[in-house]
């Protein structure tokens, strides 16, 4: 039998009966499967490429190339972005869309390497792998619009170029401009370090740069006629490090000095600080973040300088859906998890050696952890925002060696080799299939809606929490 029969036939065999004995099914793997070699090479490009929020240029125009090759409709430049777009194909009901993230991180840079290699001239990595979500959510739209082809079914498929998740809350905007107000289920998954479809909830986020105005003038010859920007940054951070002793113990507040100077001899006229504050509920973050507002206030006050402050970001905790959750967790089983060959076992174990303590072991890659509906995370999402206005439903696979931490130098070696490509395949087929189910049985798409009324509540009215501005193109700058 030739390899390539015999390579089709152990794909059926691993994919299970489930999987084998349906032909809509067998049909979008097949199309996946052909697809590998083309979305390793575009997640690779784009890891190269590592470009930050709102600056996605070649990311965007890449995925949106394959998109028109591949049939669909392109509107570029949406919801005021340059590098947002909605890629369609398809008509009439039930509308299905994926979202794609692109956007690397700043400060953070690594080679595909098991060891600590920064690489010189970089400055940003894909340290969130990103540049695999968006490969896959690419291939998975571009797979169900063939399969809709091929079968004749009806039904929308929309794929969204969602940019800047790190910090610049892209999908808000698009949510604030309607691109998700006719979608009947929205989709995403995220890189990771082991293969989970576990509804959780995130925690809703407020973000704002503290811009200080002071007087310059010499340090040693003239400080009296100085008033120190970095000196009110300074004291607004000791005030709010002195504020975490009074915030609920499940919020979180950080920040970085983004400028505090040029030289020592110099009173800065300038200084910056980014903060970000975090919580589940949004209420909590409204009322933190007015507290740390006043600290800026105080701030200014007691060093002779002058205080503004801009909103940059904001985004809601993710709104869960169990009915939808549960469809993605019975395809992800019957999936299975990452196999790794002998050389990716080698990169891995000594990437796990550095790590320290974690909770997963090196092999539970090849697993689907556990459905736990009541598994929280930490961090925050702009998908959080989507998941209030259209049912949503996402899953993690595992990207990086089991243990890895997001927005590590291991998490930016593992999404550029093949760990890093086979988590994002079988992310992939995890999109299709679930897709797949609810074109064919809207019974599913109808209990998904009921359970997303039920938990937002009938008189929940959104409102962003960045209000009416405009995207901060320019917050990675």
């Amino acid at each position: 039998m030739p390899r390539h029969l015999l390579l089709s036939l152990a794909l059926l065999l691993a994919a299970g009966p489930a999987l084998a004995a349906d032909k809509d099914a067998t049909t979008l793997q097949s199309l996946l499967k052909a697809r590998e070699a083309g979305d390793a090479q575009t997640a690779r490009q784009i890891w190269e490429w590592a470009e930050i929020g709102f600056q996605e240029e070649k990311s965007s125009a890449l995925l949106q190339k394959q998109l028109t090759e591949a049939g669909f409709s392109i509107k570029p430049g949406v919801a005021a972005i340059p590098t947002a777009f909605v890629a369609e194909w398809g008509s009439g009901k039930p509308v299905i869309a994926i979202m794609a993230e692109m956007d690397a991180l700043p400060g953070i840079t690594q080679d595909a390497k098991p060891e600590r290699s920064p690489l010189r001239g970089k400055l940003s990595g894909h340290a969130c792998g990103h540049n695999l979500f968006g490969t896959a959510s690419t291939s998975a739209a571009i797979a169900i619009k063939q399969w809709l082809e091929k079968t004749g079914r009806k039904g929308t498929i929309r794929l969204l170029g969602t940019p800047a998740e790190e910090g610049g809350s892209g999908k808000v905007y698009m949510v604030r401009a309607g691109l998700f107000d006719d979608v009947d289920v929205a989709m995403h998954w995220h890189a990771g370090d082991r293969n989970s479809a576990a509804v959780g909830q995130s925690l809703s986020n407020k973000t704002a740069k503290f811009r200080f105005y002071g007087i310059s003038s010499h340090a040693s010859a003239a400080p009296d006629r100085g008033r120190s920007a970095l000196d009110g940054v300074e004291a607004m951070d000791m005030m709010a490090n002195m504020m975490r002793e009074h915030i609920p113990f499940d919020a979180r507040m950080h920040y970085v000095i983004t400028s505090g100077g040029s030289a020592p001899n110099v009173v800065p006229d300038f200084a910056e600080s980014y903060y970000y504050v975090r919580h589940a509920d949004p209420r909590v973050v409204a009322d933190i973040f007015d507290r740390v507002v006043k600290a800026s206030e105080g701030a200014a006050l007691g060093t002779g300088t002058r205080v503004e402050h801009e909103v940059v970001g904001g985004v809601y905790s993710l709104l869960a859906n169990d009915s939808l959750g549960k469809l993605m967790d019975r395809q992800l089983r019957t999936l299975g998890g990452v196999r790794y060959t002998a050389e990716e076992r080698q990169f891995a174990e000594k990437i796990f050696s550095t790590l320290g303590k974690t909770d997963l072991a090196l092999g539970s890659e090849a697993e689907v952890q556990p459905y736990d509906a009541t598994r929280s995370q930490v961090g925050s999402t702009d998908v959080g925002d989507v998941s209030w206005v259209v049912p949503t439903v996402g899953l993690r696979t595992a990207t990086w060696v089991p243990g890895t931490a997001a927005h590590s130098w291991q998490a930016v070696a593992a999404g550029g080799m093949s760990i890093g490509y086979k988590g994002m395949n079988l992310a992939a087929q995890a999109l299709a299939l679930t897709a797949m189910e609810l074109y064919r049985d809207p019974k599913q798409v109808a209990a998904a809606r009921r359970e997303f009324e039920q938990r937002r509540g009938a008189d929940f009215k959104y409102v962003p929490i960045l209000g009416d501005r405009a995207p901060a193109l320019d917050y990675r700058r």
